[in-house]
């Protein structure tokens, strides 16, 4: 899962590593706008900390993605099923 903002050039290049790095996997990704959210708390979660992604609710990186980190995490997670 990716958590970003519109307008946040961190995020367009966190969405690209996830995109590679997912399509590399065979995996599936979602992105989450933190500001959609009408209850507000995605913003106050993540606000200041975008662009976030989580495996499967851990946290794996927040500002700067690193591919090699998620694509280990990702690997860690197909293995144990």
């Amino acid at each position: 899962m990716l958590y970003g903002r519109d307008g946040c050039h961190l995020c367009e290049v966190a969405r690209e590593v996830v995109e590679s790095v997912c399509a590399d996997q065979g995996v599936a990704w979602a992105e989450v706008d933190v500001d959609g959210d009408p209850t507000g708390a995605l913003a106050a979660q993540y606000g200041d900390y975008v662009p976030v992604v989580t495996v499967d609710g851990v946290q794996q990186g927040f500002w700067q993605v690193d591919g090699a980190r998620l694509a280990r995490a990702l690997s860690r997670r197909r293995a144990t099923g």
